[in-house]
């Protein structure tokens, strides 16, 4: 087997594990419906997650208003399955597409901008849409929100093999995507802006190409959060959610996709886990937060990746050791 073949199926391999043995036992209810909704949600707030690192860890701008595109696409998802009778796949891309064109529109005065004057600007964005989404009753149902009932919503094992399934694919895609010239040329914006322009590399052009992907991935979460939960609030546009999915990904690793992955799945189980502290377990969070930037300030990966091909083949060899123990003692 090719070095290359190699790499490309071992990581394969691992996706469809993980997207398909979970689903299974989901469905002959070896994972209960309760443990499946934990898992789906935190493979959206994943999703949420990889939206904001994009934007905060590759591209290099802080955005604090992530939820606010996260909210434009569910309830576009929302507006275009019930009020046009789209199907549901057909719904939810084009939400993401909807909502990567608000990021263009947001984008494209306010990237101009940089550090804390572009993170106020996208906060008010943010509380902007809240309010837009609020006060648009006949679309959105006001402050009580609006149900959205839908197969997906009533079928746990398929809603976490299309949330996972979509996670993966939007990794995978990213991933490439960042290897590529366009990528490369992202991550020498976020390195050193004037020496990318010094080289010729359109900086704002770039960061807008970054900021409009990352508005298209969190509109996708969105569409994907209100399939799966199937009743949607304006509230879910608020600045403590931006701050949960900026959460994520400090404590993940900012530019580390898997970290940011790792923390939301790790971080929404705990939250459900620590549930009989009622209130508060909301200050888990800010410890762990605290913990974590005095002992690792880069985060849990830094600026790595979890690489599978590494696991395989530590795993392999942890088990050629095992093997070899057992045949001497024989």
């Amino acid at each position: 087997m090719t070095k290359n073949r190699r790499n490309t199926l071992i990581p394969a391999l691992f996706a469809v594990s993980l997207t398909v043995i979970p689903a299974i036992l989901i469905q002959i209810d070896l994972i209960n419906a309760y443990t499946a909704q934990i898992i789906t949600v935190a493979g959206v707030n994943a999703i949420l997650a990889v939206s904001v690192n994009m934007i905060t860890g590759i591209t290099g701008q802080l955005s604090i208003g992530q939820a606010g595109f996260m909210a434009i696409g569910a309830y576009s998802c929302i507006f275009f399955n019930m009020n046009l009778s789209l199907p549901l796949p057909l719904s939810a891309a084009l939400a993401a597409l909807l909502t990567s064109f608000a990021g263009f529109l947001i984008g494209f005065p306010t990237l101009k901008l940089t550090g804390d004057y572009l993170a106020i600007v996208t906060l008010g964005s943010g509380e902007i849409i809240r309010v837009i989404l609020t006060n648009i009753k006949e679309v959105t149902g006001g402050a009580n929100g609006r149900q959205f009932p839908n197969i997906l919503s009533f079928a746990p094992g398929l809603s976490f093999f299309t949330v996972t399934l979509t996670l993966v694919i939007t990794v995978t895609l990213l991933q490439n995507f960042l290897r590529s010239s366009f990528g490369r040329a992202i991550l020498a914006v976020r390195e050193d802006e004037i020496a990318a322009n010094s080289s010729g590399i359109s900086v704002f052009r770039y960061k807008m190409i970054g900021f409009v992907s990352a508005a298209f991935i969190a509109g996708l979460g969105g569409a994907l959060y209100a399939i799966v939960i199937g009743f949607v609030k304006p509230d879910i546009a608020s600045f403590t959610k931006s701050i949960d999915y900026l959460i994520f990904v400090v404590l993940g690793g900012m530019g580390s996709m898997t970290g940011a992955i790792l923390a939301a799945y790790v971080l929404t189980y705990l939250q459900e886990f620590l549930r009989f502290l009622q209130d508060y377990r909301l200050l888990i969070y800010p410890l762990i937060l605290i913990t974590v930037m005095l002992y690792r300030p880069q985060g849990l990966l830094g600026m790595k990746e979890l690489s599978f091909v590494r696991l395989w083949d530590r795993a392999h060899i942890l088990a050629g050791r095992i093997f070899k123990r057992k045949r001497g003692s024989v």
